[in-house]
């Protein structure tokens, strides 16, 4: 039976998920300090009714303002108002500001004589105190926003919140009309300075003209300007004219010199002279050319008729001199015609060049007095609006409601505090657990054993309700049925379970710090190994604070401390049989003085031998480690160590580094049994497995001793 309930509960927790697992750690770390969750939760509820009780009721009214545009109060204008959202959001959050700004409550403050409020006169910084009450909320994608104001006495709540819109309407009214004030005045100012500078421009202005003689510059420049470009137009012509007239006679002049007659250059023959005379000429050479075919040369009308030829050819030859001399000299009249234009240009330019310099200066004094004339023009337009403005006194802000009287309560809200009390209570009360489970590091579980020690985990031993040494030390014994002796069953089964089982003759048994429950655990055990049939002897070795002799109550001087100071070498004279079948016990007897010493003496080593040699099982009772040497050298003579953790008492780290000492003497720990788990109360939930299944051997074991009459042997039991 004890094998199979070794298996089971070894195989039991992979059969769990990674996230069952975690919530069900987390439900026993919440189940194991139940009692600091619940009172914690208790406390903040209790502390709930506490503040529900003695809260003031508070009444909220609110006024709710409308805020404009600036250019939308301005109807003189004619614009259509600008659209900047990033203005407009400044601009309305400067709106909201200004609402709870100290000027403003301080004038509220006064009207309403609030200095005297029972609410605020126990206050140092009553404005404060009254802004503290005072709420703006903006209405979202709109130009209004409620003003709100809590106060235990529902009137004046809706007193103050019509008070402070009315008023802030005013402030805002009183502020743009003195602004219209100051504009006025100032725009008064500026109209008298400008119409002063507009009369001094314009008399500058009028002074210059008659300086130089002039009633329009701009006429003046247009005048000369269009004479430099009539100037222009007719150099460039006469320039062309006396260009052409050079080139023609050029030209003659090349054609005489290659030795062309005058008569045959192009610009003399078209002339209408010549081209007759040619004509004449060539009539008269064909009648002298028939007269030749009948007269001789010395005829009368043959030499009239080359006379008359000769003097047409000297005609001709004076009228192409003539129209050359007449194309030489119109070439001349070309060229000084020119020269007398650009003579003319640059006389032109001159004056051009003058009129320029003073219209400069013209057109300065003539932009100065505009501008002056336009920035007056400009103040009295604007002081004209503005005077208007001023007597239409428009407002941008406007009170859209007033605060109705507020009928119910506001603050506190019961149902919304007890609903947050409750969810404050459990998280404080979960969240207390935690931090506390996650300082409490002690060894409570079969994963503590194997993650923190690195050690098996052998089984273990459920709380003993009873303050009797022997009712506890005896458990297996007295009560072969109970859960306790069922435990120390597992135990004996799980060493039995261990590599070569039948090396393991000497066991010692020690703890970390006194009161553990080793003695409780070697005792039981020797107990459960006897009840098997084997022989099995209980030795206390501890020399020190021995216990053994007070569970079994035997008061003999003669024990372990005789035989190894050599009082007797006897171990039948130390060895005492108890009412347990197969179980000898050797007491501590006589406490020495010279513990140590007598541990590690030869004499312990060959006791060690004797018992090894008589008996199958030997189980020794050592001190805790932390507290002597004398487990240290016990263990090193025996087969294997258990060692035994109190249940939620000795801290990981102590127990570390007790395991560490033992690892460092080579000593071989077989592994770790946890004592005294209460698993009817606050620690069942670490090992339920094992509770519910040694209560139903348990209801098992009383149902058959009822119908039998009589109790099952313990040998029985142990071999079932």
């Amino acid at each position: 039976m004890q094998q199979l309930t070794f298996t089971a509960a070894k195989n039991e927790t992979p059969l769990l998920d990674a996230s069952q697992a975690n919530i069900r750690h987390y439900f026993h770390i919440v189940l194991e300090r139940r009692w600091l969750a619940i009172s914690t939760f208790l406390v903040v509820l209790v502390m709930t009714g506490i503040y529900l009780a003695q809260a003031t009721p508070m009444y909220s009214a609110a006024a709710r303002l409308q805020i404009n545009r600036e250019s939308e109060a301005n109807v003189l204008t004619g614009r259509e108002p600008g659209v900047d959202s990033r203005y407009e959001m400044d601009y309305l959050q400067t709106q909201y500001k200004n609402l709870q700004s100290r000027t403003l409550i301080e004038s509220v403050a006064r009207k309403l004589n609030l200095d005297q409020d029972a609410r605020y006169i126990k206050r140092l910084d009553r404005i404060t105190a009254i802004l503290d009450d005072v709420t703006i909320v903006p209405v979202r994608l709109s130009r209004l926003v409620d003003v709100r104001v809590e106060h235990p006495d529902p009137r004046k709540a809706q007193l103050i919140a019509n008070t402070i819109a009315n008023t802030f309407i005013e402030i805002n009214l009183q502020q743009r009309l003195r602004t219209s004030f100051e504009a006025l005045t100032w725009l008064g100012t500026q109209e008298a300075d400008t119409a002063s500078k507009v009369q001094k421009s314009d008399d500058a202005l009028q002074t210059y003209r008659e300086t130089h003689n002039e009633i329009s510059l701009e006429d003046a420049s247009d005048i000369t300007r269009q004479g430099l470009f009539t100037a222009k137009s007719e150099l460039s012509r006469a320039h062309i004219e006396a260009l052409q007239a050079e080139d023609q006679i050029a030209e003659i002049d090349t054609l005489l010199a290659s030795g062309t007659p005058l008569y045959s250059i192009p610009q003399i023959r078209d002339n209408l002279v010549i081209m007759q005379g040619k004509k004449d000429l060539a009539l008269k050479e064909a009648n002298l050319s028939a007269l030749l075919t009948r007269y001789r040369d010395k005829y009368p009308l043959v030499i009239q008729a080359r006379a008359e030829i000769e003097k047409l050819k000297e005609s001709i030859s004076t009228e192409a001199n003539t129209v050359l001399e007449s194309l030489r000299n119109n070439s001349r009249i070309l060229k000084k015609r020119e020269e007398a234009l650009l003579a003319n240009v640059e006389l032109e330019k001159v004056k051009q060049q003058e009129l320029n310099g003073l219209r400069i200066s013209y057109d300065a004094l003539k932009r100065n007095s505009e501008t002056s004339k336009t920035i007056h023009n400009n103040i009295l337009m604007r002081k004209s609006e503005t005077e208007l403005q001023s007597r239409m006194q428009s407002n941008n802000i406007l009170l859209q409601d007033p605060a109705p009287l507020p009928t119910s309560p506001v603050k506190p809200r019961v149902a919304m505090t007890i609903i947050f009390g409750i969810f404050a209570g459990l998280g404080a009360g979960i969240g207390l657990a935690f931090f506390v489970s996650y300082l409490d590091d002690s060894i409570k579980s079969q994963e503590d054993v194997e993650t923190t020690l690195g050690l098996p985990f052998l089984g273990y031993v459920p709380n003993i309700k009873t303050n009797s040494v022997i009712e506890r030390d005896l458990q297996a014994h007295s009560h072969p049925q109970s859960n306790a002796a069922e435990g120390f069953r597992t135990i004996r089964a799980t060493l039995s379970l261990t590599q070569k089982p039948e090396d393991l003759r000497v066991l010692s048994i020690t703890s970390t710090i006194p009161s553990e429950g080793k003695s409780l655990v070697a005792s039981n055990l020797a107990i459960v190994s006897a009840q098997t049939g084997i022989r099995t002897l209980l030795v206390d070795a501890d020399l020190r604070r021995p216990s053994v002799h007070k569970a079994y109550q035997l008061h003999s001087p003669v024990g372990l401390s005789a035989f190894l100071t050599g009082e007797t070498s006897s171990l039948d004279e130390i060895t005492h049989h108890t009412d347990v079948p197969n179980l000898d016990v050797i007491c501590c007897g006589s406490v020495p003085t010279n513990p140590s010493e007598l541990i590690g003496s030869a004499r312990m080593r060959a006791f060690l031998e004797l018992v090894r040699d008589k008996y199958d099982r030997v189980v020794l009772d050592c001190p805790p480690i932390s507290a002597v040497s004398d487990p240290l050298i016990i263990s090193a003579n025996t087969d294997g160590v258990v060692f035994v953790a109190k249940f939620n008492k000795i801290r990981r780290e102590h127990a570390r580094r007790s395991v560490q000492r033992l690892q460092n003497g080579g000593i071989h720990i077989m592994g770790v049994v946890i004592n005294d788990i209460d698993f009817e109360g606050k620690d069942s939930y670490y090992y339920s497995y094992y509770y519910y299944q040694n209560r139903y051997y348990a209801s098992h074991y009383k149902s058959k001793k009822s119908d039998k009459g009589d109790a099952s042997k313990p040998a029985d039991t142990a071999k079932s």
